[in-house]
């Protein structure tokens, strides 16, 4: 299995940009019920669907910015989320962004990720202003959020999007 490049490590983790391999990971996360309900639906319904989605994102992302999603997965290999930061063009700073599948929640493994993308993004990236969006009804993401120093701030509309958004920020 060819695997990307990796960018951090964690006690528990390791956090690697993702390749187009890795398109049958990003097929299923991206359908999970609670991605559907607390990001959207990407209209991902395929594997080729899944390599567009990675090289239009992450892989765009990677090299306008140098950074992106990484795919997460535990020191055994096996993938259980994503974690890392955008660049949006609805907001003016670049913000966390963080899915994980369902049976590896309520583990810490979010805020292990979330807490080294940050660090990552302040230290070696320069990053002085990192902020974060969650949907209204999502109160696990925010709560993580505030672990990780972030506070909640206003609630926006982001162009294109049909509901509110929470901000939060450092």
């Amino acid at each position: 299995m060819i695997t990307g490049e990796s960018v951090l490590e964690t006690e528990r983790l390791t956090l690697f940009k993702l390749v187009l391999e890795d398109a049958p990971f990003i097929l299923r996360i991206v359908n999970e019920p609670s991605w559907l309900q607390y990001i959207g639906d990407k209209k991902v319904r395929d594997l080729e669907g899944a390599e567009k989605y990675i090289e239009d994102g992450p892989l765009k992302s990677y090299k306008a910015n140098g950074f992106g999603l990484y795919l997460v997965k535990l020191k055994n290999g096996t993938p259980i989320g994503l974690c890392g930061i955008l660049n949006r063009d609805a907001l003016r700073d670049p913000d966390i962004g963080f899915a994980f599948l369902p049976e590896y929640t309520g583990m810490g493994y979010a805020y292990e990720s979330a807490f080294a993308v940050l660090t990552y993004g302040k230290t070696v990236l320069g990053l002085n202003r990192i902020v974060a969006i969650t949907s209204p009804d999502n109160f696990r993401s925010g709560k993580l959020l505030e672990k990780l120093g972030l506070k909640f701030s206003k609630t926006v509309r982001l162009v294109g999007d049909n509901e509110d958004t929470r901000f939060y920020e450092g």
